[in-house]
């Protein structure tokens, strides 16, 4: 009885300290921080550390036990319960919520979330209101899976076709990037989680990417690199932003107080507070004076420097508690901290019927002569090609997901009717299973460090596929490529295609032809490949990207006229890699001796690339300086026509803004959407200007057959402006404007134009950024 009643008494005591101390919720944040103690402040900016098998994380050990609160999340933030501030879970990634999907402590269940098309296939729909579904649906996944922050979505540029995470980004312009992140951001935010837009900023490769300085005009990062961040943050006010690896203009961007405090928070407005990508940056103290708020995933030392700076005077207390208050301000929006009763049981299947459907929409019909497609009298198929029968549903690394299921393009096949040839399906099935079993599975590390090699496409015999043509109705071939984080593509075997493929293609055309039946291939790619030297061989080519999950039944929809194509390119297809504007100075080049080691026991080599290229990047060069693509940006076909009416301007003077209205019809013969692309042509006298710019997108409702739809741009002043270096002002030159009304970049339906009286300073912005030495750009 006295021993019970010293506990009472020892609990009594020691209540009103506790109930002193402010809570999160219930006092002030500025109250809170005032309690907190410096190493408090210190754990709080510094994650709680990251476990995964195989990885001995480098910096020492974690700050303390990574809180497996989600299973196969990317981390988590550090708890301070004396004051009530939880800790908050983020994860992975740009496809789909990155979990395990098996757990020790639930034996027997699984775990597993919706594989959504990649992001180049979703801005590929050049459809927000699409996106912002998806969002909605994605963010849902997030929220019931007990997450509080998605590290996505990824809006870098697709400066190289190269870049390794490509399918992740969304385009090779700006204002698609920016307004698609914004749609997939207010999407996934609308159910009450966070987002993390990444990779800020000019994250355009994966070699060296801990190490490479990136070095770019003033010019080209204000309007191509960050402008994409920028509509983002201002159309959407993400919770989070990732910082990047890399060095930009000779400061790493987690480091840089110009970046991501002088651009980011003053000039755009940013609410949210900055994480680092995982081990990103080297100096903690740095990063904390930049602005990053949190170091991810966290390790001790990091924590302990951060102290360690504040006692010798080499950062302000200020400074730190200033980025304490921003990450608290978000604490106290997660569900963690609202104490939301996660499901773990969401809506899968509803969710997949979304993915079906986003994919569809966002495929993109390169080719179709003769009306190959919609299939017509086809039952019998001869499928071809590895990933007809392994389908690639995303990308790797961080850009991967744990799903239930994928439907390989066979199966969609089956599924709505068809029937492929099984001897083909045996074949297939029997070399995909041996040469699986040559590369046994691996883990997430290990296949990261030491990723296994595609499986090379399997040559059918020439008397093989004259069978087939004897007997089936038509041939689809599909073309395969993945790639993901940590490392480029490569030219050979993998823009260009293999002589395999090459002769696959060749031989099952000149088959299937001699017989007069139709060949189709199918591309199952993250990223851009080379078309020219074999694409006038097939009768049609759809481009389904990394279509998710549902994949095969959705590139099914499309072939047969389930789903009349409507995606249009939101990069360019060059005829050939020396086309690219960036060939010559892509991944740019290494200081081998001065190699460390870095991330992950990897040898860091030092590296740079420079930006030779300015503003002309994608359509931007290869309009101006009359270079023929392969197929250009906005460019895609449909199984119906539409008829473009004459472009009508408020205005033929500029007064703040202009109206510009077309009429858009359906003069086919089956229901379709028709993406209509607005672009501006400006004056360049002061500045060199890129022949046109896209500048506004609209997607129209399903025109059934003669229907029409009238779409309406707002023109604002924003719209007309370059960056001018010497006054670091945006300007809109004096002189005469023209307006574009384009079904594509190079397929013109209707212009009209205004003039603009004198020039206009839009924006006065700060000296920042600048590279050490000027730089040789590109120029008309």
């Amino acid at each position: 009885m006295k021993y019970c009643l010293a506990i009472v008494v020892a609990w009594m005591l020691l209540q009103p300290a506790y109930a002193q101390a402010p809570q999160l919720g219930k006092n002030t944040i500025k109250e809170v921080i005032a309690a907190m103690t410096l190493e408090e402040k210190a754990k709080l900016l510094v994650g709680n550390g990251f476990s995964l098998p195989g990885m001995k994380p480098p910096g020492g050990p974690v700050v303390g036990e990574t809180q497996d609160k989600v299973p196969g999340a990317a981390g988590t933030t550090f708890a301070i319960p004396r004051l009530g501030i939880p800790s908050i879970v983020v994860a992975d990634g740009p496809a789909g919520v990155r979990i395990d999907s098996v757990r020790k402590t639930e034996p027997g269940k699984t775990f597993y979330a919706t594989a959504w098309p990649v992001g180049t296939l979703l801005a590929s729909t050049w459809d927000t209101a699409l996106v912002r579904k998806v969002g909605v649906a994605f963010g849902n996944e997030v929220r019931e899976y007990g997450i509080d922050i998605l590290l996505a979505p990824a809006l870098n540029i697709h400066r190289n076709p190269l870049g390794g995470r490509n399918f992740e980004y969304y385009s090779e312009d700006p204002v698609i990037s920016g307004n698609i992140a914004a749609a997939m951001v207010n999407g996934v935010e609308s159910n009450g989680v966070g987002t993390s837009i990444k990779h800020y900023a000019a994250n355009n490769q994966e070699t060296n990417r801990n190490t490479v300085n990136t070095i770019v005009s003033e010019r080209a990062l204000r309007e191509i690199y960050l402008k994409g961040f920028e509509i983002a943050v201002k159309k959407s006010q993400p919770w989070t932003v990732m910082s990047s690896y890399n060095y930009i203009n000779g400061a790493y961007a987690s480091e840089s107080y110009d970046l991501l405090s002088t651009i980011l928070r003053k000039e755009w407005g940013f609410k949210g507070f900055v994480m680092t990508d995982w081990f990103g940056g080297k100096d903690a103290a740095a990063q904390i004076k930049a602005g990053n708020n949190l170091l991810m995933p966290g390790t001790a030392q990091q924590s302990q420097a951060i102290i360690d700076a504040v006692k010798t005077g080499a950062l302000d207390v200020k400074v730190l508690d200033e980025n304490v208050a921003g990450i608290l301000q978000v604490i106290v929006q997660t569900p963690t901290f609202k104490g939301y009763k996660f499901s773990n049981n969401p809506d899968l299947k509803k969710d997949a019927g979304i993915s079906r459907m986003a994919a569809a929409e966002g495929m993109v019909l390169l080719k179709n002569n003769d009306k190959a497609l919609p299939l017509k009298n086809v039952h019998n198929v001869a499928v071809f090609g590895n990933t007809s029968y392994d389908i690639i549903a995303g990308g790797t690394g961080s850009g991967d997901v744990n799903k239930a299921y994928i439907v390989s393009f066979v199966k969609g096949l089956t599924n709505s009717g068809y029937n492929p040839d099984a001897d083909l399906a045996n074949t297939y099935t029997e070399y995909l299973r041996t040469e699986r079993i040559k590369h046994p599975k691996k883990g997430f590390f290990q296949e990261f460090m030491n990723p296994t090699p595609p499986i090379v496409e399997m040559l059918v015999a020439n008397d093989v596929i004259a069978q087939k043509a004897a007997q089936d109705d038509i041939a689809i071939i599909t073309i395969g490529r993945n790639a993901g984080e940590g490392r480029d593509r490569k030219l050979e075997n993998d823009f260009n295609l293999s002589d395999t493929e090459q002769l696959m293609i060749k031989n099952v055309t000149a088959a299937f032809h001699a017989q007069n039946k139709k060949v189709i291939v199918v591309l199952n790619i993250g990223g851009v490949i080379e078309t020219a030297s074999w694409s006038a061989e097939p009768d049609a080519i759809l481009l389904a990207w990394q279509p998710g999950m549902e994949g095969g039944n959705a590139i099914t929809d499309v072939l047969s006229g389930k789903v009349n194509p409507s995606g249009k390119l939101a990069t360019t297809f060059p005829v050939a890699y020396n086309n690219v504007p960036s060939a010559n100075n892509f991944p740019g080049k290494e200081f081998p001796e001065k190699a460390t080691t870095g991330m992950m026991g990897m040898k860091a080599i030092p590296a740079e690339v420079t930006y030779g290229e300015g503003v002309y990047v994608g359509y931007r060069y290869y309009n101006t300086f009359h270079v023929q693509p392969a197929y250009e940006f906005g460019y895609g076909l449909s199984y119906t026509s539409f008829n473009y009416g004459k472009l009508a301007l408020s205005s033929n003077t500029f007064n703040g803004k202009i109206t510009a209205t077309v009429i858009v019809t359906n003069t086919g013969t089956v229901a379709g959407k028709e993406v209509v692309q607005l672009y501006i042509s400006a004056p360049a006298k002061k500045l060199d200007k890129p022949a046109e710019e896209l500048k506004g997108f609209a997607k129209t409702n399903l025109l059934q057959p003669g229907k029409s739809q009238t779409i309406s741009f707002t023109i604002n002043v924003e719209d007309l402006v370059s960056f001018d270096t010497q006054s670091t002002s945006w300007i809109a030159e004096a002189g005469n404007y023209t307006v574009k009304i384009c079904a594509s970049s190079k397929n013109i339906k209707t212009t009209a134009a205004f003039s603009l009286a004198k020039e206009l300073v839009t924006e006065k912005d700060n000296k920042v950024l600048a590279p050490a030495a000027a730089i040789s750009e590109l120029k008309p």
